[in-house]
């Protein structure tokens, strides 16, 4: 008998829902290591906070609210570093 849940018999709209919370935090991640590149960075982390928004409609919204936290992270990172590249020339 196994206690990992079953995820094939979950309800397709609550797996859409986990793969775009996943898909937050995977895009938090790429954008703190972007935000070096203020596009890339502001862009990815823009994405990755919609996909978060989207996926707090899940059972538990906890890995979209760790998704959207690394991103506004990653977003405020590269909005800073693109303002002290523009003042330093």
């Amino acid at each position: 008998m196994s206690i990992e849940p079953d995820y094939n018999s979950l309800d397709p709209e609550e797996k859409t829902n986990r793969y775009l919370a996943m898909g937050s935090v995977a895009l938090g991640v790429l954008s703190l290591c972007a935000a070096l590149v203020p596009i890339c960075g502001g862009s990815l982390s823009l994405a990755g906070i919609g996909l978060g928004l989207f996926g707090l409609r899940a059972d538990s919204p906890r890995m979209a609210q760790v998704g959207i936290g690394l991103c506004i992270i990653s977003l405020v990172t590269a909005i800073t570093y693109g303002i002290l590249v523009a003042f330093a020339e």
